[in-house]
């Protein structure tokens, strides 16, 4: 098939035309290749593009330098990639390449011109179409068919894809939550495969797993992955607790449906304990503002609850306007996503956190010298504030002070 829609249009900016007019005068093939190929065929238009070529690096380079063009970040040079700067644009070039020697984390690569090789060593059957600037479709193992038919599929056998790469194993499920219509069509011997080789998980980096993991975390039939990590015996191998709670994990997926959650909002139903975090945290190198709102949600998420009555809102501004820590707001966000309170939640981003209308200098102006005394009468104001719902003005607030 030929490809011919808007979105392949949309890429043939001058930079690009710059580029395939290079390659063509050297008679050198270049085709888009893997991720963007596949959200082309989709309808999508790819947020990263990544373009395969028959010449080598050391031929790319040349015919970049005698055109004057300038070339960026030379460190995947050795993988075989140039990044070439044209029209205020980079262009990520790979030469086609077999994998020599795997050892199930890198991969030792020769380079080639036969572009069904290349494509034999990609990890998913969507990922591994070519797409000429032409339109021309090339694909060597029924991707679009896969594609069109929602199945994820690995190229060739599935345990020898994974076991050049076990990350495949998470990427498998991360693509899974983005093109699968069913929650449950997985073809059995790919779980088998799957099953047999987690253990090699445990040799691949946490900041690696944990970039696929947050990924499978924000896609579709979150609940139904995350329990087959567990039924396949992966979840011990990526950070994940032993007796991760299921059925919370069930009921926070469906509270969080539309509601665009932090990846750790969702993860965090896992966990009974904050022992859970912190062991995530060593495993998975995870950020600290991720860590302190897995354990913030641990902590808060029974006992910050929604009032009964006309101020359902109050408890949650009420720990805000106390809370000295800056994130307090952006985490009890969260938190209500967490507990599937959409009306709060738009209700809480609407809201404008209140300055406290009182200072020390005002008290001084009424004759109060002392500091002991100035912050005692400060906190009672603000406790006359809070009970208010935050509405009491300064004057308010000061003739107050004289009644007290």
């Amino acid at each position: 098939m030929r490809l011919q829609s808007p979105q392949f249009q949309a890429l043939f900016t001058p930079g690009l035309r710059s580029v395939a007019e290079l390659f063509e005068k050297k008679n050198y093939e270049l085709r888009i290749a893997g991720g963007a190929v596949r959200d082309l065929l989709s309808g999508m238009t790819p947020q990263d593009i990544d373009f395969a070529t028959t010449a080598t690096p050391a031929e790319m380079k040349d015919m970049f330098t005698a055109a004057g063009v300038r070339l960026i970040n030379n460190k995947g040079e050795k993988h075989g990639t140039i990044t070439a700067r044209l029209h205020e644009q980079n262009f990520e070039i790979t030469t086609l390449r077999i994998d020599v020697i795997t050892d199930g984390r890198h991969a030792e690569v020769e380079f080639t011109t036969d572009w069904e090789k290349d494509a034999e060593r990609r990890d998913l059957t969507v990922n591994s179409m070519f797409l000429g600037l032409d339109g021309m479709l090339y694909d060597f193992f029924n991707g679009y068919e896969d594609l069109k038919n929602k199945k994820i599929r690995f190229v060739g056998k599935a345990s020898e894809r994974i076991q050049e790469d076990y990350l495949r194993i998470l990427r498998y499920f991360r693509f899974y939550g983005r093109i699968a219509e069913k929650p449950d069509d997985h073809e059995p011997s790919t779980l088998q495969a799957i099953k047999e080789n987690a253990k090699g998980l445990a040799g691949i980096s946490g900041e690696r797993i944990w970039v696929e993991l947050k990924k499978i975390l924000l896609g579709n039939h979150v609940n139904h992955l995350i329990r087959l990590l567990y039924e396949l015996e992966i979840a011990q191998y990526i950070g994940l607790p032993l007796n991760g709670s299921l059925e919370e994990l069930d009921r926070v997926a469906k509270n969080i449906q539309n509601l665009c959650p932090k990846p750790m909002t969702v993860l965090t139903s896992l966990f009974k304990a904050k022992d859970d975090v912190t062991n995530l945290d060593l495993r998975l190198k995870i950020s600290k503002e991720e860590k302190n709102l897995g354990l913030f949600l641990v902590k808060h998420r029974e006992e910050l609850t929604k009032a009964a009555g006309p101020e359902p809102l109050r408890p949650y501004q009420d720990f805000i306007m106390d809370s000295r820590d800056t994130n307090t707001n952006s985490r009890i966000l969260e938190l209500l996503k967490y507990q599937g309170e959409e009306n709060l939640l738009k209700e809480l981003q609407q809201w404008t956190v209140p300055s406290f209308p009182v200072s020390g200098h005002d008290l001084r102006r009424m004759g109060m010298s002392s500091g002991k005394e100035i912050g005692a009468a400060l906190q009672q104001l603000r406790d006359e504030w809070k009970k208010s719902g935050y509405h009491m003005d300064k004057e308010e607030l000061l003739s107050c002070l004289k009644k007290l």
